[in-house]
């Protein structure tokens, strides 16, 4: 199973983040979308779970749900926009946590959970690279994270 992971498109979606995220299994959100057609054009590629961000409220966006959880496969993902709002009972039940907001794409292991920041990929800011992330899930578990470039060349 291949997830894509995208963040902080701030109403602006690329065409090399929709190029880079074909042939995933499944999407996921972590806010500050900016426009909900953003959110139609990913649904066209696979299944989306999306939250908003702290930029979504006060829009037609401000419905969207603050945090969210699943799972993929056999696996449990929770997912916020801040990195600071995650709950610590999450790391001991989840095998990935995904959050964005700050534009700097993260991996940290803490234990067998997944701690993930795909960076942003919409509108630049901060001068940090535009990046999503992919996680490919294997047998017994396995998680392999990646982080890829969406720069406009």
């Amino acid at each position: 199973m291949l997830i894509g992971i995208l963040s902080d498109t701030h109403g602006l979606l690329r065409p090399t983040v929709l190029e880079a995220l074909r042939g995933c299994d499944q999407l996921l959100h972590a806010g500050d979308v900016g426009d909900r057609d953003i959110l139609r054009r990913l649904e066209e590629i696979a299944p989306l779970t999306a939250i908003g961000g702290n930029t979504d409220v006060g829009t037609d966006l401000a419905s969207l749900p603050t945090t969210a959880m699943g799972d993929l496969g056999d696996l449990r993902f929770h997912m916020v926009h801040r990195r600071e709002d995650i709950p610590p009972a999450w790391s001991p039940t989840s095998s990935l946590i995904v959050f964005g907001h700050s534009h700097r794409p993260e991996l940290e292991w803490h234990g067998r959970c997944l701690w993930l920041n795909p960076g942003a990929c919409g509108r630049r800011r901060f001068h940090l690279p535009l990046t999503i992330a992919k996680v490919r899930i294997l047998p017994g578990e396995r998680l392999i994270p990646e982080i890829h470039s969406v720069e406009d060349l």
